[in-house]
């Protein structure tokens, strides 16, 4: 994904956004005007995608009879007979496409929220072939931007109050335009340079319908395509989606980032203006910076770019596996070099978050794998996976351990980096039947970031003896004896409680037991035989109109002996 500046928004775009756009010829400096219409209904949208999910489907099956040559497969006559039939409906310039080209339009036509499905599909390479996941990453990354008067209305609505009592200017040319919003320089009253992000008119509505129908699509689809787990990633997606359109959201990303590295001042977040912030208005700090595949950065000394690399490999690992909250939309144009050697980390709007178990597990995977112990990071990893109906979790293991002990015996950090052999051991997932979390994903996009950002400024870097030293320190802190304490005081309410509750427990569980050794002996065969009585008489009735003898004389045994069958046992 293109960025224009260190201000890069949340990340996706799209030529002309289905419904909320329209290809009016003018342009808001770099990007096209946003020509506001109103959002679409429900009802409406979901016409319009099954529109596309249909000429999807049909446009599919004609690129896959043309990619069939003889001996033709079973079914082949069917789907081709088919395809003809549907042909005419299918618009021709997408249909002559293959089907992973198809897709990628189609979610550019849908506009913001499909184009961001699609980034995020992009990454999904342990689920989807990767002929799919490489056409996804072509998606288009400009979207129509608002002009700079209905920008200060949006501003003035959110915080209530005037333009000019908050800042002196407000850059009128957009830093960058994404699916939910777009991004300004600004200049507070104070004369303080700042970063404006803004949430588009009608994007919150929009993005909400479009959620319910992929929900709903996702359970649909989970029916037929099981293998592909339709539903948790459409959930996921939509769950991450939502929570982005607020932007206090991120502003309180921020503030966490900062605070977890609150101890490391080489690592940078932006500040963030609560006072001139909201949920449609976020007011950070203006980080002046050089990206790290700008001439400038490789221009910098050895040491320099040394002590880059090793600061990206502390952030990264730090976040990943020490706090479990990290930076889930990293890329180079989300990173910035800051005067004096520091390294700085914007757009914070999408974060992922590690369970307690789940950072532990891959902390100890990607531990294992730094340390040369192919073993037990295949069963590490086989751990964080949740199999299918049909997972194969030996097949999986046996697969990335011979993927691990290959890569450590061969690995060339140039052309095939631990990132890589991380993704590729991931992808086997769909080979095997196993699902990974989201999150799992997110985290190998991080590392692939670092490594090919570590590769830029320090060509054929090991990664491996970079990774040692900060992944061994975070290791060793897990068994530290202040850490186990803590640990083991997390229990300690439940502990208390159970200690103060043992007295009243035990007097009270002596109690039931003398109590029950008081009463007399229930008779285990007691009503045994009203039950086989009342049995044989629902057998002699069967008996009685087998032989065709008149109802009054089976009907009378049989009412007899469902009602002793029925009566209380005492």
């Amino acid at each position: 994904m293109k960025r224009t500046s260190e201000a890069s928004p949340e990340g996706a775009a799209s030529a002309s956004p289905a419904g909320r756009a329209k290809d009016s010829g003018q342009t808001v400096g770099d990007f096209p005007l946003l020509v506001e219409t109103p959002p679409p209904g429900l009802i409406g949208r979901y016409f319009v995608t099954q529109k596309h999910t249909l000429g999807l489907i049909f446009g599919g099956l004609s690129a896959w009879v043309r990619s069939r040559h003889a001996p033709h497969p079973r079914g082949y006559q069917l789907a081709r007979f088919v395809a003809f039939v549907t042909r005419p409906f299918v618009d021709k310039e997408l249909l002559a496409l293959p089907f992973p080209a198809q897709l990628r339009r189609r979610l550019e036509i849908l506009g913001p929220t499909y184009i961001k499905l699609g980034q995020v599909l992009s990454l999904r390479e342990d689920i989807l072939p990767t002929i799919v996941t490489d056409e996804l990453k072509n998606l288009l990354d400009r979207l129509p931007a608002v002009p700079l008067d209905r920008l200060k209305e949006i501003i003035e609505k959110d915080l209530k109050r005037p333009v000019v009592s908050m800042f002196s200017w407000i850059d009128p040319n957009p830093l960058g335009s994404a699916s939910i919003g777009q991004v300004h320089r600004a200049r507070l009253l104070d004369g303080e340079d700042v970063i404006l992000k803004v949430v588009k008119p009608g994007n919150r509505e929009t993005l909400k319908r479009d959620t319910i129908l992929l929900n709903l699509l996702g359970r649909f689809l989970q029916t037929f395509l099981e293998r592909f787990q339709p539903r948790k990633v459409l959930k996921e997606f939509s769950d991450y989606t939502l929570r982005e359109l607020d932007l206090t959201r991120e502003a309180d990303n921020a503030e966490t980032f900062a605070a977890n590295f609150r101890d490391q001042p080489d690592i940078v977040f932006p500040k963030i203006y609560r006072e001139y912030s909201g949920r449609d208005v976020l007011c950070m700090e203006f980080l002046d910076g050089i990206k790290p595949s700008s001439p400038e950065a490789t221009a910098l000394s050895e040491d320099e770019r040394d002590k880059l690399v090793d600061l990206g490999a502390a952030a990264i690992i730090r976040m990943l596996y020490h706090d479990g909250f990290f930076h889930a939309d990293l890329h180079p144009g989300n990173l910035m070099i800051l005067p004096h050697t520091r390294l700085g980390f914007i757009d914070l709007g999408m974060v992922g978050r590690f369970t307690e178990e789940l950072k532990r597990s891959l902390m100890y995977y990607y531990y294992c794998l730094v340390m040369g112990d192919s073993e037990n990071a295949a069963r590490y990893l086989s751990l964080v996976a949740q199999p299918g109906r049909k997972g194969d979790i030996v097949g999986f293991r046996r697969e990335v351990e011979e993927i691990c002990r290959r890569w450590s015996k061969t690995s060339n950090f140039k052309e095939y980096p631990l990132a890589q052999l991380i993704l590729r051991s991931v992808a086997q997932g769909a080979r095997y039947g196993m699902y990974f979390p989201v999150e799992t994903v997110l985290m190998v996009k991080a590392l692939v970031t670092f490594e090919g950002v570590g590769q830029i400024l320090r060509p054929g870097f090991d990664v491996k003896s970079v990774s040692q030293k900060h992944v061994h320190e975070i290791f060793l802190e897990q068994f530290s004896p202040l850490k186990l304490a803590k640990e083991s005081l997390r229990g300690a309410p439940e502990l208390v409680d159970m200690l103060a509750k043992a007295p009243m427990l035990i007097t009270e569980g002596l109690r039931m037991l003398e109590a029950s050794q008081r009463q007399p002996r229930e008779n285990p065969f007691a009503g045994l035989r009203t039950t086989l009585f009342g049995g044989a008489c629902v057998i002699a009735a069967a008996i009685l109109f087998a032989f065709g003898k008149p109802w009054y004389f089976h009907l009378p045994v049989f009412v007899l002996g469902l009602l002793l069958a029925l009566w209380p046992k005492r």
